[in-house]
């Protein structure tokens, strides 16, 4: 049948080892685990047991008031009439169920320089606060802390208020399963290698697992982007965080300020912004690295149609933001919740009958298919479906209708594309 004996394949084998580790270190692949849908930043000075509930009912409040039922919430979005009660239904549950995905106590720009011993307080503070409502059951899925940076003139006070929030969090409980840690304005590669030092240093010192610690990269100068060596620095930066890196997330302001976007054009949708991102995108794929994109700031509040305008700027933006698969972004206000939530629902259920059939059709190989898929896709069709279900867009009952297939199939055919492992 064949020609030649095991020696050529073991020779091939041999010479393509060090290849293979260097894949396998470098693109693990997404880590199957659960994925916000947002990020929400609340200053570290008010921070307080009642935030992610005062969140929920501030954007409830506001439905109420400008959009009070799922018909006039349609009209303002223009959601299709199939999808309007739905996605009303859906928002406003989540809104009392779980308001917030991600929470992030700000000790960067929404808190500013601080005397001292007033931001230890603040961090020590933060980290019971924090460990006080995973206690309770109170605590979004995820939550964590943004530092100052490591430039120069904050760097000595980023490292204190580290440690003090990680040592608070340690002596109070441990370090709950949902922390995140987020790093802002990286310019160099070499800061992300000191963050690294840091966490090594601290786990070290509290007998912590190797790699407990894991932050987020935040993309807010346009030296992350591009090196002065015409390099992609921010996959350096990703080598250089040691798979501690979990995302990259887009600073819309500071990094459209960077490259001299004028105040009145920074968006999330600007050129320079849709730029950035791809780069992102194509640097983290495959890394198990995900990236977000950045928020708006125009807020809904005053009247309906000032609120009106601002929720359809919003969601818009978050559409847009989907269908370019930036499955995360920034909220900046309980009024964006609404948006949020519709625009992320309205995204998975639209698509929720051919994405299912997809899958089935490629699950059965029936001859019946419309389209033909490969592996890959049906690992994307199946990631499609588990953030929908993840993120309450989807109940887990009607995919395993459409599907087939319950929780362990979708996470196996997201994983490999192949399904379950049979034998």
């Amino acid at each position: 049948m064949t020609s030649l004996d095991d020696a050529v394949r073991e020779e091939i084998d041999a010479s393509l080892a060090d290849v293979d580790a260097e894949l396998a270190r470098r693109y693990p692949g997404d880590p199957g685990t659960r994925r916000p849908v947002h990020t929400v930043y609340v200053p570290a000075d008010v921070f307080a047991p009642s935030t992610v509930r005062s969140w929920g009912d501030r954007a409830l409040a506001a439905l109420d008031e400008h959009a009070p039922d799922a018909a006039s919430f349609a009209a303002v979005l223009g959601l299709p009439d199939e999808l309007a009660e739905s996605v009303h239904d859906r928002v406003r549950a989540k809104l009392e169920r779980e308001p917030v995905e991600d929470l992030r106590v700000d000790f960067e720009d929404g808190y500013g320089r601080r005397p001292d011993a007033e931001e230890d307080e603040t961090a020590a503070r933060a980290a019971r606060l924090v460990q006080q409502a995973y206690a309770d059951g109170t605590a979004p899925p995820y939550a964590g802390i943004r530092t100052k940076c490591m430039e120069t003139a904050v760097r000595a006070r980023g490292i204190r208020t580290t440690d003090v929030f990680l040592t608070a969090l340690v002596r109070s409980g441990g370090l709950p399963d949902g922390l995140v840690l987020t790093l802002p304005k990286v310019t160099y590669p070499q800061q992300v290698t000191a963050f690294v030092r840091l966490l090594d240093a601290f786990e070290r010192t509290h007998g912590l697992a190797e790699g407990r610690l894991r932050f987020e990269i935040q993309i807010e100068t346009s030296q992350s982007i591009l090196a002065a060596d015409g390099t992609a620095t921010v996959a350096r930066m990703i080598d250089a965080a040691r798979g501690r890196a979990t995302g990259l997330h887009y600073g819309t302001f500071d990094y459209s300020a960077s490259v001299g976007v004028s105040p009145a054009h920074q968006a999330s949708d600007h050129p320079a912004a849709d730029h950035a991102k791809a780069v992102m995108q194509v640097a983290a794929a495959g890394t198990g690295v995900r990236v977000s994109d950045g928020s708006t700031n125009v807020l809904p509040v005053g009247t309906t149609d000032r609120v009106h305008q601002a929720w359809r700027l919003h969601y818009g933006l978050t559409r847009r933001a989907l269908a370019r698969a930036y499955y995360q972004g920034w909220d900046m206000h309980p009024g964006h919740l609404p948006t949020r939530y519709a625009a992320v629902y309205a995204f998975y259920r639209e698509g929720l009958d051919q994405v299912a059939a997809r899958l089935a059709g490629y699950v059965a190989k029936s001859g019946g298919q419309v389209v033909m898929d490969e592996p890959a896709t049906a690992k994307a069709l199946a990631g499609h479906l588990l953030r929908g279900v993840d993120c309450g867009a989807l109940d887990t009952e009607e995919v395993a209708r459409l599907t087939g297939l319950g929780r362990p199939g979708l996470d196996a055919y997201a994983r490999t594309g192949h399904g379950p492992a049979t034998g």
